[in-house]
């Protein structure tokens, strides 16, 4: 099979635009000087309308993971307290992250395949009325459950005098996200999951609050200095390092596609491809992992029928139907798979991924009716090809 018949629907890296590809081949230009700073002002425009925010938006050559760690090492101090709710992989490695940098983690565990709750951050911040700040992550891929009440948690953390700190890396681009209006301090996004760019680029937009403690921090790190970005940007709109250009023309291409198509645009159409997916996937008599009310938009995790085998299920569905789906992650491997609903889906590949995971479910065992699966899609597809209501 050729690399670009491969439908991608993991959960990151994703499908990419030919016309973004095509900016990677831009002259290598140098970062110091005029045509960059253009780039850059281009940029940053474009990175406030996506996560509607007036601060700025900092720009890593690195993976969302590496933007954790950066943000980890401005924002807080060693032995400063940090509440983390934990609901799958990524909020556990976000925490442990922070314990190694010497930050005195505070973990309040969550049942898998449920968000934390309003109670429990109120909970969490009044046994620990202390804390430097509450990190939340927005979207958990490793259990396909998002998180709906950020706006709560922000009140309770600015009631206790706490930084808001938000891992957004999977979900920027594809579900609402209201920086300011939320009170988020630190938000950090990555580009290779909504924003439909290839990987290794990641993204931090700042608050002043976040910004003067990162100052009085003193950060123990050059690289990892999220405030230096910062200062560069404001002084010189520039990187504090050499950035990788080439990624930064596909950033810049990327954004200018995300805001032609209207963020309330995009953000309906990962709801109504996620949408057919769940109904497609409910005809085939497979139980997403997530509880209905806070199921994700743009990854959806579901449960293995008996007698399907993760290693042969996902190899089988690559090898013959040219379509990549992840497994499971942590205590989940083996037990689900999860479908990428983001950044470049459409009606075609939401088709296309049930006709395939039908079929090869089929090949398995799991006996079910392809035909009735992708009537169900259809159905809710067909609100793409209506006019959003705006009442």
């Amino acid at each position: 099979m050729k690399r670009d018949e491969l439908l991608i629907l993991l959960a990151g890296p994703t499908n990419v635009s030919r016309e973004v590809l095509t900016s990677l081949a831009g002259p290598v230009i140098g970062h110091r000087g005029e045509s960059f700073h253009a780039l850059m002002s281009s940029i940053q425009e474009n990175l406030r309308k996506v996560f509607r925010t007036q601060n700025e938006v900092v720009v890593l050559t690195a993976s969302g993971t590496g933007a954790v760690e950066a943000s980890i090492v401005t924002f807080l101090r060693r032995g400063e307290k940090l509440i983390v709710p934990v609901y799958g992989v990524f909020s556990e490695r976000l925490a442990t992250i922070a314990s190694k940098h010497g930050v005195d983690v505070k973990r309040y565990r969550v049942p898998e395949g449920t968000p934390p709750s309003t109670d429990l951050i109120e909970k969490a911040l009044d046994e620990h009325q202390d804390a430097a700040a509450l990190a939340v992550v927005y979207n958990e891929t490793s259990t396909g459950v998002t998180v709906r009440t950020l706006d709560r948690f922000s009140k309770i953390a600015k009631d206790y005098g706490a930084l808001f700190m938000v891992d957004a890396i999977s979900i920027l681009g594809g579900d609402i996200l209201e920086v300011d209006s939320w009170g988020i301090d630190v938000c950090i996004a990555g580009a290779q999951k909504c924003l439909a760019l290839p990987p290794v680029v990641s993204l931090v937009s700042v608050s002043e609050k976040a910004l003067a403690r990162g100052r009085r921090n003193e950060p123990p790190s050059t690289y990892l200095n999220v405030v230096s970005h910062v200062d560069y940007l404001r002084e010189r709109n520039e990187t504090p390092f050499t950035p990788a250009i080439p990624l930064f023309y596909a950033l810049d291409e990327g954004l200018a596609r995300i805001v032609r198509e209207g963020l309330e645009n995009r953000y309906r159409r990962h709801r109504v491809c996620a949408t057919a997916f769940y109904a497609a996937f409910e005809e085939m008599g497979l139980d997403p992992f997530a509880e209905k009310e806070f199921r994700s938009h743009v990854v959806l995790a579901l449960k293995y029928p008996p007698g399907v085998s993760d290693g042969e299920f996902r190899g089988r569905l690559k090898e013959k139907y040219g379509v990549a789906v992840a497994g499971g992650m942590g205590a989940l491997k083996g037990r689900v798979f999860r479908v990428g609903c983001m950044g470049e889906i459409s009606a075609q590949k939401v088709i296309r991924g049930v006709s395939s995971i039908s079929h090869c479910l089929n090949d398995l065992g799991h006996k079910n009716d392809t035909t009735t699966a992708l009537s169900k899609a259809h159905e809710k597809l067909s609100e793409l090809s209506e006019k959003p209501n705006t009442a």
